[in-house]
């Protein structure tokens, strides 16, 4: 593969989507990507999802595009070593086992970096690689429990809701994996030295939360679920239209807010001492609300869009995938791939990003069938003759 991450090999010994996903996001910028996998049955997101027609789920291929898949069993004595040999020709590793794992199989950071010294290894877990809770397992569902976003998803008084996607901290924990490697190899590049990258689940989610934490500190405030709306700032929610879909607003200032009034026809509400100013809007959030909400009420949606967009107020309807798949936006974007794949057709996928403007990113391949680069891995990479590759996979080490 070309772009600006080409001659950098990835050694992805990881499981579902977390580590995985700061391997895609390689992948897409050039990376060579294996995908370690068991012989029998390989990663478990392979049946994670909708299934396809080849046995592979539609977030396999999604999220394990631009990757080679070979085979082997790490547990194994001559698993153990052909990965050792692996590393010697490779820059990163990514897993996300339980902490101690890979120490327990003999292929710890320490012993791998007596191989390669400038290995960068991600290591992803459900609580990172130190504290008391580092030995439980978890997923992406308990570290949003755990780092305070679920506490907040749902309406007031409600059941606390799933935060859009099960899989967010894992996506989260990915794309933050993604930056500590390139930390780490831009490190590597200049000293020589590998170091290994380590993130919780829940960190990941944690660290965007805006300023729960400093507010909790600095007052003691302890944010309850909201429902769409947002704490601090009026009007800024969603809205229910005359033909029944539902727009988002956002004034996040005053000069937002007065240009909303203007789109409304109601611009003396825009300097009215009641609602002029954030800090006031805030005291008389159910007022704000219900002014907001009768007029969204009393037009269609386009009409809000309109009137909005003839104001330059902040809107957007809340769009579906379907209303996605329709969109000009998107298509002017690019952001839907389309992909012909061997094993199963056409696929429209979600295109890689960001775009850059010299080296942007590529999308060649969906998720590889188990193994079907065992032979370019083991035969090419390592020199493994054909009888040693037949016998290491009759005793299922590949």
């Amino acid at each position: 593969m070309s772009g600006p991450l080409s001659g950098v090999r990835v050694l992805d010994i990881a499981t579902f989507v977390a580590a995985p996903f700061c391997g895609t996001l390689l992948a897409e910028f050039g990376a060579e990507v294996i995908k370690i996998e068991q012989p029998q049955g390989g990663d478990s997101l392979r049946q994670f999802g909708t299934r396809t027609e080849c046995g592979d789920s539609l977030v396999w291929l999604s999220e394990a595009r631009n990757k080679k898949s070979a085979t082997l069993d790490l547990r194994t004595p001559e698993g153990a070593q052909l990965f050792r040999d692996l590393v010697g020709k490779s820059a990163v590793v990514l897993e996300n086992f339980r902490p101690g794992t890979m120490e327990k199989w003999g292929l710890g950071y320490e012993s791998l970096a007596q191989i390669n010294p400038k290995l960068v290894m991600l290591r992803v877990s459900a609580y990172g690689q130190t504290g008391p809770l580092k030995d439980k397992p978890g997923f992406a569902r308990i570290a949003h429990a755990f780092s305070g976003l679920a506490y907040l998803s749902g309406e007031p008084g409600g059941i606390p809701v799933v935060p859009g996607s099960t899989s967010l901290a894992d996506y989260m924990s990915g794309l933050f994996g993604a930056v500590g490697v390139l930390v780490a190899l831009r490190h590597a590049e200049r000293t020589g030295e590998g170091q290994v990258v380590d993130i919780g689940l829940y960190e990941s989610v944690f660290r965007v939360l805006d300023e729960l934490a400093p507010a909790y500190a600095r007052s003691g405030f302890q944010r309850e679920r909201m429902g769409a709306d947002t704490v601090n700032i009026v009007p800024h929610s969603h809205y229910q239209t005359r033909d029944g879909a539902w727009v988002a607003l956002a004034c996040s200032n005053d000069r937002m807010w007065q240009r909303l009034t203007k789109a409304m026809n109601c611009p003396e509400l825009g300097v009215d001492p009641r609602y002029a100013l954030l800090k006031s809007r805030d005291e008389h959030r159910l007022q704000v609300n219900n002014l907001v909400a009768t007029w969204v009420a009393s037009l269609d949606t386009q009409q809000v869009l309109e009137a909005c967009e003839r104001c330059e107020a902040p809107c957007s309807k809340l769009l579906s995938i379907a209303d996605i798949f329709d969109n000009p936006q998107y298509a002017a974007r690019g952001n839907l791939a389309r992909l012909d794949d061997p094993r199963v057709g056409p696929l429209v996928l979600p295109a890689p990003v960001p775009r850059l403007s010299r080296t942007p990113p590529q999308l060649h391949t969906a998720g590889p069938a188990l193994g079907e680069s065992n032979d370019e891995v083991f035969g090419g990479l390592l020199e493994l003759s054909q009888a040693s590759r037949d016998e290491l996979k009759h005793r299922g080490v590949i």
